[in-house]
């Protein structure tokens, strides 16, 4: 195996505090990799950044949905007020309610919407439009819905095959998410071909309408795909992060300890060296000390060189 390597600093107050490790594809339109850094072919869990991916699968057993529910089909949104609206609306679309959800009760994923919530609710857990989406797909098959998380179910071994085909190579391993949904194991560079598949698909297209469906306020995916016209990008759990630009060029990243904060100064950094403009602002992230910036997390110097 071929370790993750060094690409994001975390600088306080002129001197370094930390690194992030992490393993980095880019591949171009045909599929063949424009730079690697530590292993693009172990196998992985792509987490929330897979939903893209279930989404398709549940396009080709034959859902239909406005492109603002499809948005929401892929999103690990924040629980603000029009997100839980819009699943909500998705589900009464199909006589479904909220207790039909199987994902578990959780607080709002964003910390503005948490504030005066103090009951977990299913609808308000960041995946609950994943969910709504697999019960809506359910109920158009006339397949039972109480058990559709159950691997076997029909929708999950289709949404498994889509995965396999999108990806362009077969599960490393089933697992599952913290939704409760099944979670398929794949490499970097299958997890990128998704995205550039997608890209222009009424998923991708979805995505990018509608980032902030997607995501929620201020968050990685709406910050990015609003500032790079046609991109479409996805994060997940334990520093996941995948995107792919409308040329077909795209990228998956995986930080080997899992923070989060090093996901986007490396995605900011690989559309840079693509010759994506217009990032800067997006390029370092904060560091706090007594409530006012000291420093940032950002790319090392040349790391992608």
């Amino acid at each position: 195996m071929i370790p993750p390597v060094p690409l994001v600093e975390i600088v306080r107050s002129g001197l370094r505090e930390g690194v992030h490790h992490a393993s980095v594809v880019v591949i171009d339109p045909d599929g063949a990799p424009l730079l690697t850094r530590g292993d693009a072919t172990a196998p992985m869990y792509p987490r929330s950044s897979l939903k893209p991916a279930q989404a398709a699968g549940m396009l080709r057993c034959g859902l239909e949905l406005p492109s603002a529910d499809l948005a929401l089909a892929a999103a690990s949104h924040s629980g603000e007020q029009d997100h839980v609206a819009g699943v909500s609306e998705m589900l009464e679309r199909f006589s479904l309610t909220e207790d039909d959800l199987r994902c578990p009760p959780d607080l709002p994923l964003g910390q503005a919407a948490r504030r005066g919530v103090s009951q977990e609710r299913r609808i308000t857990m960041n995946c609950s439009g994943k969910h709504a989406a697999m019960l809506a797909t359910c109920v158009i098959n006339g397949w039972s819905t109480a058990d559709y998380l159950d691997p076997k179910h029909p929708l999950q071994v289709a949404i498994a095959d889509a995965v396999v085909d999108l990806a362009g190579e077969p599960l490393a391993n089933t697992a599952i998410d913290g939704c409760g949904a099944p979670l398929f194991a794949i490499s970097l560079t299958g997890l990128a071909r998704v995205f550039q598949r997608l890209v222009t698909t009424p998923v991708g297209q979805a995505m990018h309408e509608h980032p902030w469906l997607v995501s929620g306020t201020g968050r990685e995916d709406v910050r990015l795909m609003s500032a790079a016209p046609g991109l479409i990008s996805k994060i997940g759990a334990e520093g996941v992060f995948a995107f792919a630009l409308p040329d077909g060029r795209a990228a998956a990243i995986k930080i080997a300890d899992g923070g989060d904060r090093a996901r986007l100064p490396i995605a900011v950094g690989i559309l840079s060296a693509l010759g994506v403009t217009g990032l800067d602002d997006l390029a370092e992230e904060p560091v706090y000390g007594g409530g006012h910036p000291v420093g940032s997390v950002r790319l090392i110097p040349n790391a992608l060189d």
